[in-house]
């Protein structure tokens, strides 16, 4: 920019947009400096400083709110020592903070998505770890994501993935025998706080849905998992290990039961009541179903599914005594 010319009004919005930022990052600087920062006249420098004066946020209803809502400068500094320092910054500088709990909770879900198989070491969630626990208001509580009985596992399941590798185990399905399975290793997911490995069977020759709670001395194979990049259905699709299971409800809370009731077939039972069926890969998945209605919805069959949520509750009321 020529110092001769006069600055254009675009050229001026844009310097100004400009300025702030800079004196903030200066703190006090020689209005010739600046000047020659910005390639423009002492004259035309100091005439953006003063502009400063009349920008900065409205108040209430739209309304100029003095002396808070509008940039100011030192005047005593500038008239006498020709040096700029802005004395309100109509809060520019700061930037919104997570309180203690708020920091927490997201540094357990990252700590969470870290530890899926094959997702582990990033550092993308390592740096926003870090972040987060500088970004707080105050400092959050030490986060401990609690290992749980399917951590090995998932351990064994996220070196398979790396190493591109089948991995084999044991799996106990309900009422059925222990039997050893191999299995090209997909992808795992956390679903109504269980998690599953969903992989290509060597025995079934076709992909398959596993409860890692049934999955017990895994180790990795010398076999390249050749289906390794298979598409997957959906985590409960139908498959040649699922089951048929029944369950009551009353109408009135069908709308929270959606996630199931979509894919169910529905018999009215005439007194405000109705019982699904609906096919799972999964029985014991129904067991929150039931404890999360407050004693609404009866499971009716299979029986597995019925011993598995009174199981459930009662190792949840034994934490009481």
């Amino acid at each position: 920019m020529n110092p001769e010319r006069p600055v254009a009004a675009l050229d001026r919005a844009a310097l100004l947009l400009q300025l702030v930022p800079y004196l903030l990052g200066k703190g006090e600087v020689p209005v010739a400096e600046a000047a020659a920062d910005f390639d423009v006249t002492v004259d035309e420098m100091r005439a953006m400083v003063e502009r400063l004066t009349v920008i900065g946020l409205p108040g209430e209803r739209g309304y100029w709110q003095l002396p808070h809502d509008l940039f100011d400068i030192d005047w005593d500094l500038l008239d006498r020592d020709d040096v700029i320092a802005i004395t309100n910054t109509v809060g520019l500088e700061r930037s919104p903070r997570l309180t203690a709990r708020e920091a927490a909770a997201l540094l357990a879900g990252l700590q969470l998505a870290r530890s899926l198989p094959g997702f582990g070491d990033s550092e993308l969630v390592t740096a926003l770890l870090a972040k987060l626990a500088r970004g707080a208001a105050t400092a959050p509580p030490p986060v401990i994501v609690a290992p749980g009985p399917v951590d090995g596992v998932r351990d064994v399941v996220d070196r398979a993935l790396r190493a591109r590798v089948a991995v084999t185990f044991t799996y106990r399905a309900p009422g059925a025998d222990p039997i050893t399975r191999t299995v090209d290793p997909i992808k795992v997911h956390i679903a109504n706080d269980q998690w599953y490995l969903q992989g290509w069977d060597h025995l079934r020759q076709a992909v398959r849905t596993f409860h890692l709670d049934r999955v017990s001395a895994p180790r990795l194979t010398d076999t390249p998992a050749i289906h390794g990049a298979d598409p997957v259905p959906e985590l409960f699709a139908p498959s040649d290990d699922e089951v048929v299971a029944r369950f009551r409800f009353p109408r009135a809370v069908a709308p929270l039961l959606a996630d199931y009731l979509e894919r169910a077939e529905i018999d009215d039972e005439g007194d405000g009541t109705a019982v699904a069926s609906l096919r799972l890969a999964d029985e014991q998945s129904l067991k929150r179903l039931a404890a999360r209605r407050g004693g609404e919805v009866e499971l009716l069959e299979p029986a597995g599914a019925r011993r598995a949520a009174a199981d459930w509750a009662a190792a949840g009321l034994a934490q009481y005594r």
